[in-house]
C-alpha cells in the first residue's frame, strides 16, 4: 500500500467525513458541566481506602440518622402534600361550590414563600414567646410547663413546613389532569350508577396518577434538597450533615460522601418516577368544557371552601402577615446601604444567570429542533436532569475539583482563584436551573410549526437567519418566561450560595439565613419579605393565567 494518498482521494475522502454541528457540540459541552458536579461527588463514594474508612465511620455514627430523618419527612411530606395538592384539584376541577373561581389560582400562592421564610414566620408565631402561646397564657393564665403545645422546631415540623409550601406542584399537575383527561369518563361512571366517591378514586384518580407522581416526585426532591429550613430547626438530615461535615469538621470527603447518599437517593428516586409510569399511556378525552361542574349544596359548598382556604392561609396569608408584624416590631428597620448591598448582589448574580442560562436554552432547544442525533437527544437530557441535583450536593460537586485545579495552579506559579468565586457560583446556578429556562424555551419553540422553517429555509434563509429573523419574534414570550423563572430561582437559592459565594458576598437569602440563625427573625423580616416579593411576580402571572383559562 502507497504511504500517499494522491490530493483528489484525499479530498474526496475528507469530504465525505461528517464532523460534528457546532450545535451539537455546544450541547455536548453543557451535558458535560452538568456531569462534572455528579462525577465529582461519585467519585468520592467508591474511590480509594481513605474513603471506603470515612464512609465506614459514617455509617456506624451519624448517617442512619441522616437517613432516618430525611426519610420521615419526605413521608410526611409526601402524604400531606398527596392530599392537599389532591383534595383541592378535585374540588376546583369536578364541583362548584363560592370562592371556586378564586382558589383556582389563589392555591399556588405558596410557591413564592420559600420554606425556609416560612419556617422563620411560624416560628416566631409558635415559640414559647410568640404570640399564639402568649395569648393562649393570658387567656387561661396557665404558666410555662403547664400545658404541652407542639414543638415546631422538630422533625414534624419540617414536614408540615415543606408540605405547606410545595403541595402546588402536586395541585397544578393533578388540576390539569382532572380537567383534560375525565370529564367524560366521570360523566360516564356517574351514569352507571357511581357516587362521587367512587368515581373520584376508580376513574378520576387513576387516570390523574402520572400528573400525581410526577408532582411528588417534584415535592420530594425539593424536601431533600433543603437546607435552609431543616438547619434552623436543628433537624439533622443529609443536607445538613454536608455543610456540618464540610464546616465544622473541616471533612470535604466525608461531606463528598453524605452528598453521593444524598444524589443516589435522588437518582433513585427518579428511576422510581420513570417506573411507576411504565408502558402506560393517558391521553386527553374530548375538549375541557364537555363537563360542567356540579354545584354542591350549601354545607358542602362551605365545607369545600374551608378546605381550600386552609391551604392558602397557612402556606401563604399567615406567613405574609408574620413578617408584616416583624418588620414593624423592627425598630431600627431602614433601607440603607447593607439592605442596598444585599440586594445589588443578589440582582447581579440573578440575572447574568438568567442571561447565560437563556442562551443557552436556546442553543440547545433549537439544536434539539434541526437535529435528529440521538446525541443530541442525550446531552439535552443530561442538561434537564440539573434540577433533580440538590444545590448542596452541586456545591460539593464543583468544589472540590475546582480545588484541586487551584491548587495545580498555585503548584505552577500561579494564582487563579476559581473555587469560591462568583464564576463557580453562577456555574452552580446554571447546573441547578438550566433545566427551568429549558422547558420553557423548548415549550415555546414547540408551539412553532415546521412548515414556518421549511418556509424560511425556501427563502434563502441560514440557521443563525432562522433563529433571529423568525423564531425570535415569536419566542420573546417563552425566552422572557424562562429568564424571569430563573432569576426568582437564583433568588431564592440558599445551600449553593451558602458554599460556594465569595468572602463577604451576602445575598438575601444567606443574610437572611444567618439573621435567622442568629434569631434576629425582625431584621431578617425586611429581606426575606424581599425575597417573598420577587418570587410572588411569576407566581402571580400564573395564578392570572389560570383565572384567565378558567373563565
Amino acid at each position: 500500500m502507497s504511504a500517499s494518498m494522491p490530493p483528489q482521494a484525499l479530498s474526496r475522502r475528507l469530504s465525505r467525513v461528517s464532523f460534528p454541528h457546532p450545535l451539537l457540540l455546544i450541547s455536548l459541552v453543557a451535558a458535560a458541566a452538568v456531569g462534572v458536579p455528579v462525577l465529582g461527588v461519585l467519585v468520592n463514594l467508591v474511590g480509594g481506602e481513605a474513603g471506603a474508612g470515612t464512609f465506614l465511620h459514617l455509617w456506624s455514627t451519624v448517617l442512619p440518622e441522616y437517613l432516618a430523618n430525611s426519610l420521615v419527612i419526605v413521608v410526611i411530606v409526601g402524604l400531606l402534600s398527596a392530599v392537599i395538592g389532591i383534595g383541592c384539584a378535585w374540588l376546583v376541577a369536578a364541583w362548584d361550590f363560592p370562592g371556586k373561581r378564586l382558589f383556582e389560582w389563589a392555591l399556588i400562592l405558596p410557591l413564592a414563600m420559600p420554606s425556609y421564610v416560612v419556617a422563620y414566620a411560624y416560628t416566631d408565631f409558635l415559640q414559647f414567646s410568640g404570640p399564639l402561646q402568649s395569648a393562649l397564657r393570658e387567656l387561661t393564665g396557665w404558666q410555662a410547663r403547664q400545658y404541652w403545645f407542639p414543638e415546631i422546631r422538630s422533625v414534624g415540623g419540617a414536614g408540615l413546613v415543606f408540605a405547606l409550601v410545595l403541595y402546588p406542584y402536586v395541585y397544578l399537575l393533578v388540576r390539569t389532569a382532572f380537567l383534560e383527561r375525565s370529564p367524560r369518563m366521570w360523566d360516564a361512571a356517574r351514569t352507571l350508577g357511581a357516587g362521587p366517591w367512587a368515581s373520584f378514586f376508580r376513574v378520576s384518580l387513576p387516570l390523574a396518577r402520572p400528573a400525581a407522581v410526577a408532582g411528588l416526585a417534584l415535592v420530594i426532591m425539593e424536601t431533600l434538597a433543603d437546607y435552609g429550613a431543616v438547619a434552623y430547626f436543628g433537624v439533622p438530615t443529609l443536607t445538613t450533615g454536608i455543610y456540618k461535615s464540610w464546616y465544622a469538621f473541616s471533612d470535604r470527603t466525608g461531606a463528598a460522601q453524605i452528598a453521593a447518599v444524598l444524589l443516589v437517593s435522588v437518582i433513585g428516586l427518579m428511576y422510581v418516577e420513570q417506573r411507576s409510569r411504565g408502558r402506560a399511556r393517558y391521553y386527553a378525552v374530548g375538549s375541557r368544557g364537555g363537563r360542567h361542574p356540579q354545584r354542591l349544596s350549601t354545607g358542602a359548598g362551605v365545607l369545600a371552601a374551608v378546605c381550600c382556604a386552609l391551604p392558602v392561609l397557612l402556606g401563604f396569608v399567615l406567613p405574609l402577615l408574620i413578617l408584616v408584624r416583624l418588620m414593624r416590631q423592627e425598630e431600627s428597620l431602614a433601607i440603607g446601604s447593607r439592605y442596598l448591598g444585599w440586594l445589588s448582589n443578589s440582582v447581579t448574580v440573578a440575572g447574568v444567570t438568567a442571561v447565560l442560562a437563556v442562551l443557552i436554552c436556546l442553543l440547545l432547544a433549537y439544536a434539539a429542533r434541526v437535529s435528529r442525533s440521538r446525541l443530541q437527544g442525550w446531552a439535552n437530557r443530561v442538561v434537564s436532569m440539573g434540577y433533580a441535583i440538590p444545590g448542596a450536593v452541586i456545591a460539593v460537586g464543583i468544589l472540590i475539583p475546582l480545588s484541586r485545579v487551584d491548587n495545580w495552579l498555585s503548584a505552577h506559579g500561579m494564582t487563579l482563584l476559581l473555587a469560591g468565586s462568583l464564576v463557580a457560583l453562577v456555574y452552580a446556578y446554571l447546573v441547578r436551573f438550566l433545566a427551568v429556562s429549558y422547558q420553557s424555551v423548548q415549550a415555546g419553540l414547540a408551539r412553532i410549526t415546521p412548515a414556518m422553517d421549511a418556509s424560511a429555509r425556501s427563502l434563502g434563509h441560514g440557521l443563525g437567519s432562522m433563529l433571529l429573523r423568525v423564531h425570535m419574534p415569536l419566542l420573546w414570550r417563552s425566552v422572557m418566561t424562562a429568564g424571569l423563572l430563573v432569576f426568582v430561582d437564583v433568588i431564592k437559592e440558599l445551600p449553593a450560595t451558602l458554599t460556594i459565594r465569595p468572602f463577604n458576598f451576602d445575598t438575601l437569602a444567606v443574610i437572611t439565613f444567618q439573621l435567622a440563625s442568629d434569631e434576629r427573625l425582625a431584621e431578617a423580616a425586611l429581606p426575606a419579605m424581599t425575597i417573598v416579593l420577587i418570587a410572588f411576580v411569576p407566581v402571580l402571572a400564573l395564578a392570572r393565567a389560570i383565572a384567565r383559562h378558567g373563565r
